[in-house]
């Protein structure tokens, strides 16, 4: 039926999207999305790529995350840091806070499938095993198209916050997800397909954090994720599953090499630069940084992304650029440059 989401003006003040992409958040997407074959086209040769590497670790992982179902929350907590980093909070995760969670949810959901296995998860070798499987999972699912996740996240949230310049937080409630989520103040309603239940949660001066994501999903609602709950949405900008789709490998897609050294010039490196220092920046925002035209602001910015170096959106009738993990990394290794706070 519906989820609702109650805000105070102390919420909106907090309300905030995600920085960067979260890893485990990803990965229970894309377990999710392996497993369900609604997308047949779009996933299909990624789903097939994916199925012949899964190790016997990475299976075990698989089982606690169905295409739909009961998934144990501390796997795919919304939270910032690294693949490994995150994978051994889980691995740390206290004993009687998985058992506290397991007498909690079992008993009331009788009828709920849950793996065989779930009355394990309080064994500690056990979790181990099954925090090995994900880390296998993270690299089979995820690893190599980690790249174009952060552009495409980048990207989607530079729109984010254009609606937040434009009309505030409740402009970016209304526009994140409009097929799912209506914002009909003081609430966002979030459609929940399946499930004839109504819910509410009061954010009580919390805030919501909104966390975008690459893999094609309804929104997840985290209401216990902490320090604030949580909403995934799919990230709707730049078709940001074309090179999953694809598998091109990354030696393939790095064959442009006299693209890229074209763009060695003294205006285009200070274009390339601008960019990375002000992602998001519209073009006229970038000809005005870089002293330029408007109209050659955007050429720079079309042959830039041509070579991959940049990524455009639109929001409204603004061209929005955000740099590639490639375009980064041209930008740290270049002779005399020293831009490691332009690490995404």
């Amino acid at each position: 039926m519906v989820f609702r989401i109650h805000f105070t003006a102390e919420d909106l003040a907090r309300t905030r999207v995600a920085e960067a992409p979260m890893p485990l958040v990803e990965l229970k997407q894309a377990a999710r999305a392996l497993q369900d074959r609604r997308q047949p086209a779009r996933l299909s040769g990624w789903r097939r790529h994916s199925l012949a590497k899964l190790s016997a670790p990475a299976r075990l992982a698989l089982d606690f995350i169905p295409a739909v179902g009961w998934s144990p929350t501390f796997i795919g907590a919304p939270q910032a840091g690294s693949p490994e980093e995150l994978i051994e909070q889980v691995r740390a995760t206290p004993t009687p806070r998985i058992q506290t969670a397991l007498d909690t949810i079992l008993p009331q959901n009788k009828d709920m499938r849950v793996p065989a296995l779930t009355r394990r998860l309080t064994d500690p070798v056990f979790l181990g095993d099954l925090c090995d499987g994900l880390g296998d999972l993270f690299e089979t699912l995820l690893a190599p198209y980690w790249s174009e996740i952060i552009d495409a996240f980048t990207a989607d949230r530079s729109v984010r916050m254009r609606q937040v310049l434009h009309g505030g937080v409740e402009h970016l409630l209304s526009q994140a997800n409009p097929q799912r989520m209506r914002w009909n103040a003081p609430v966002l309603e979030i459609a929940t397909p399946g499930d004839n239940n109504e819910y509410n949660l009061p954010l009580e001066g919390r805030g919501l954090l909104l966390v975008p994501s690459t893999m094609p999903t309804t929104p997840a609602i985290h209401y216990d994720a902490e320090p604030q709950p949580a909403v995934i949405y799919p990230a709707g900008h730049g078709h940001p599953l074309r090179l999953l789709t694809a598998f091109t490998p990354k030696e393939a897609r790095t064959t442009g090499a006299p693209a890229v050294a074209a763009l060695l010039g003294h205006t285009r490196a200070t274009v390339l630069t601008l960019v990375a220092e002000h992602p998001g920046c519209s073009t006229r925002e970038l000809a005005a940084f870089a002293g330029l035209a408007p109209s050659s602001a955007s050429e720079h910015a079309t042959v830039l992304r041509e070579a991959g170096l940049i990524t455009t959106t639109r929001f409204r009738n603004a061209a929005l650029h955000s740099p590639t993990r490639l375009g980064i990394d041209l930008l740290n290794h270049a002779p005399g440059r020293s831009l490691g706070r332009l690490e995404q």
